[in-house]
């Protein structure tokens, strides 16, 4: 039988106030559940929210919710749980109920990484190239499983074989993953130890009134949240925000200032976040040992000196064949050659189009 709290987290408008207003009414949830409409008064509800709650409670099954958490493998988890993130009671509003698919991975540090859905390719450089360091030093990585930079953030963590956590705005259930186009992608973070989490319940359709909601937990349940492009009213700012508000660490990749998913980053680094161009500032801000991407570099393969001679013309910044040709005074084929041994050695890394940058050791 699911516990009262579980059952109430079902109710669409119960939030965490009119939750802690039954707690406080009522002795038990269970005497809340038994309670007549005239008893809910001293809640402090309004009476359209009561008589709303008592329609639903009225057509809720729990037989058939508790069958759905069975079936498709969902547990929940309550703030008397163990399993609940430390971090995320700490926020003014924890939710009180949480629903999850996977593994939570509680005993390790994690980073929210947060951008816009329409990223630019720079945005998916710097974010691939700062999680190399970041998940290597052992952080595990958390975001919305959106579009843009959280689908990047999420995909680049796990081709590092790192743990990642997504947190939705609506149900964990198969049905109702958001966007469906990553229900593959949320299969494939549960399948590789990490979790899908959200405080909605199973069926709950996604909506611009949830999302916000969603945000306030990635940053809670995190040491900090790093920016890493954000628009004028991009939803990353929000989880800025939500960050600032439960007193943790906002890291910002600053931008271009001609571009629009500037705007918001830049302001946030004008009002106080951390301006970061490199992921070994964030792991020194938070304290978070950095020697094993001090050992990855040392123990990188050696180098040739052609290999050399041409890694030294490359930077972070794109640079195409031809350019290389005309530094190197080498010709195509020698170049390409080089290229792709460099490649091999991750010392390089092809960006497609004939185009190359050094890559992070």
């Amino acid at each position: 039988m699911l516990p009262k709290e579980v059952i109430f987290s079902y109710f669409p408008k119960n939030t965490r106030k009119r939750y802690i207003s039954l707690l406080t009414t009522f002795s038990s949830l269970d005497e809340a559940w038994l309670a007549e409409k005239k008893e809910f008064t001293k809640t402090g509800w309004k009476k359209e929210l009561i008589d709303e709650f008592f329609f639903w409670k009225q057509h809720f099954n729990t037989e058939k919710a508790e069958t759905v958490l069975h079936q498709q493998d969902i547990s929940y988890i309550l703030e008397n749980d163990p399993r609940y993130p430390n971090l995320l009671k700490n926020i003014y509003d924890p939710p009180f109920c949480l629903f999850l698919r996977g593994n939570l991975l509680k005993e390790t540090t994690s980073l929210a990484v947060v951008g816009p859905r329409k990223n630019t390719p720079y945005g998916k450089r710097v974010t691939e190239n700062f999680l190399e360091t970041l998940v290597h030093s052992g952080l595990t990585i958390t975001s919305g499983l959106a579009y843009g930079i959280d689908a990047i953030a999420h995909k680049t963590t796990l081709l590092l074989n790192g743990k990642t956590i997504a947190v939705l705005g609506g149900g964990v259930d198969k049905y109702h993953i958001s966007p469906r186009n990553h229900t593959a992608l949320a299969e494939e973070i549960i399948s590789k130890g990490g979790a899908i989490i959200s405080e909605f319940p199973p069926g709950t359709v996604p909506s611009r009134f949830t999302f916000p909601k969603r945000n306030r937990i990635v940053a809670g349940m995190t040491v900090g949240t790093l920016i890493i492009e954000a628009g004028e009213k991009s939803g990353a700012l929000i989880t800025a925000q939500c960050a600032t508000d439960a007193h943790r660490e906002v890291f910002v990749v600053p931008q271009n200032i001609y571009s629009p998913t500037a705007i918001g980053a830049n302001k946030l680094i004008q009002s106080g976040a951390h301006l970061v161009t490199n992921p070994n500032q964030i792991l020194e801000i938070l304290g978070i040992t950095t020697q094993d991407a001090q050992k990855k570099q040392q123990c990188g393969p050696p180098l040739s000196t052609q290999e050399s001679e041409i890694l030294k013309h490359l930077s972070n910044e794109p640079q195409h064949i031809d350019l290389l040709i005309i530094k190197s005074k080498k010709k195509s084929g020698e170049i390409l050659s080089i290229l792709t041994v460099l490649e091999m050695k991750g010392w390089v890394k092809n960006l497609g189009n004939m185009m190359y940058i050094q890559n992070q050791m």
